[in-house]
């Protein structure tokens, strides 16, 4: 029986290596990182629209295909988790079912907070203690202090590689390319 694993083994750690070795921040087809109808969405895009998202991190994060952009870069640098864990937390907080609230903050906290959490954010000690505290008592506001760290961490690092990246300067082009 361990003789048959092996082979299979080997075969899946290849293929997982020849992933890595073909990562790429380049996109000449942006339909894989637009939602919904990509076609007509790179189409509607603008350049005013995508070179807003220079202006602030904040207008990258509320523009639809600004944060499917920056979604397929963090993919590119196996960090999609910081986004992941924001967006979590920004849809944790419309939370209005008090019964729903404990659930999704203890789902939360064991995906992204715990330490070996499957998708584990980097952020302090402290932070962690005090989320882990937090959750005696789930509120609302529970996750702010870990996501204000988090949202820091994208702007400061991710962000500014982003707007350097094949990603970007790509999709750039290619909605200047469509107004001559």
């Amino acid at each position: 029986m361990a003789a048959l694993l092996i082979p299979r083994r080997n075969r899946g750690m290849r293929t997982r290596l020849g992933c890595l070795s073909h990562k790429s921040d380049s996109y000449n087809d942006f339909t894989a990182i637009l939602p919904d109808k990509p076609n007509r969405a790179l189409k509607r895009l603008s350049t005013e629209e995508a070179t807003r998202w220079a202006d602030s991190f904040d207008v990258l994060l509320s523009h639809k295909y600004g944060l499917a952009a920056f979604r397929a870069f963090l993919k590119t640098e196996f960090s999609e988790e910081n986004l992941e864990f924001w967006l979590a937390c920004e849809d944790f907080k419309k939370t209005r079912s008090t019964a729903k609230l404990a659930a999704k903050a203890q789902r939360i906290f064991e995906e992204f907070i715990d330490v070996q959490a499957p998708r584990e954010v980097n952020i302090d000690f402290q932070t962690r203690e005090l989320t882990r505290r937090n959750m005696q008592e789930p509120s609302l506001s529970c996750f702010d202090q870990a996501q204000g760290k988090v949202h820091s961490l994208m702007e400061k690092d991710s962000y500014p590689r982003f707007l350097r990246s094949k990603i970007y300067t790509d999709l750039l082009s290619q909605t200047q390319r469509r107004l001559s």
